[in-house]
């Protein structure tokens, strides 16, 4: 099942503008460091608008970037995929008749691990996959070739802030658990019913506004010499935890 929306990289003022007053998901947008005349305040204002993560850069930069030379000193990443509602996702779960199931990823930057955490999402029976608006990676091609397909079915939101979301989801009767190597071991939690499992950044994990959000801090037990694993498979173990006690077992 191929899914119609593809990365597109947009070039000029004009189109920039139209991009966002369309509606489209603009990801990523690269600004001309010092360029702040009319159009591109005009544009920047919109950026603001759709909490759009803004790069200044040098003129070389987006001359390398520039795929038809005419950028005009602005270009835009739309997603490669279009971004549902925290709602959408709720939705998901009543119509399977299912206690909610969702994944929040606190600022998770690499493509490869965003990717393999929709793909873990999806093989897990999850409902959908939150995201942040800044500081993180969003759905661009190279997160829809990691995560195999994945993307077609599992939906994925974007919050402007994580943890006003997951109050919000408190009061839809969810429960959070965050992964931290501070916590208590994952087999001794009660992680069956509504749940939102949140993965922490590759480098700093969890952060504390957020942890302070959760009601449970899970650790994975780990023998090894070194101090923690890669995020997507962080993921993939509490998750699947997550699905055995569902299952009663």
């Amino acid at each position: 099942m191929e899914n119609k929306f593809q990365e597109t990289k947009i070039e000029g003022r004009n189109a920039v503008l139209e991009a966002f007053r369309s509606g489209k998901s603009v990801d990523k947008l690269f600004v001309l460091e010092k360029c702040e005349d009319g159009p591109v305040r005009t544009i920047l204002r919109e950026a603001k608008k759709h909490d759009t993560m803004v790069k200044f850069v040098k003129k070389e930069r987006l001359e390398q970037m520039s795929e038809t030379g005419m950028h005009q000193g602005v270009i835009a990443m739309t997603a490669a995929y279009n971004y549902a509602e925290v709602e959408d996702i709720l939705e998901v779960a009543r119509e399977k008749g299912e206690p909610p199931f969702l994944i929040l990823l606190d600022n998770i930057e690499d493509p490869h691990n965003l990717g393999a955490i929709i793909r873990t999402a999806n093989l897990a029976g999850a409902h959908g996959v939150i995201i942040p608006k800044n500081r993180a990676v969003g759905l661009t091609a190279t997160v829809a070739r990691t995560s195999a397909g994945a993307l077609n079915y599992t939906p994925v939101a974007k919050v402007t802030n994580m943890a006003r979301t997951i109050e919000q989801l408190k009061k839809e009767g969810m429960w959070f658990v965050c992964a931290d190597m501070g916590g208590t071991t994952m087999y001794d939690l009660d992680l069956k019913g509504p749940m939102g499992l949140v993965i922490g950044n590759e480098g700093d994990g969890v952060s504390k506004l957020v942890r302070e959000k959760c009601d449970f801090i899970a650790s994975i037990p780990m023998k090894g010499d070194i101090d923690s694993l890669n995020a997507s498979v962080a993921a993939g173990v509490l998750a699947f935890e997550i699905v055995r006690q569902r299952m009663g077992r």
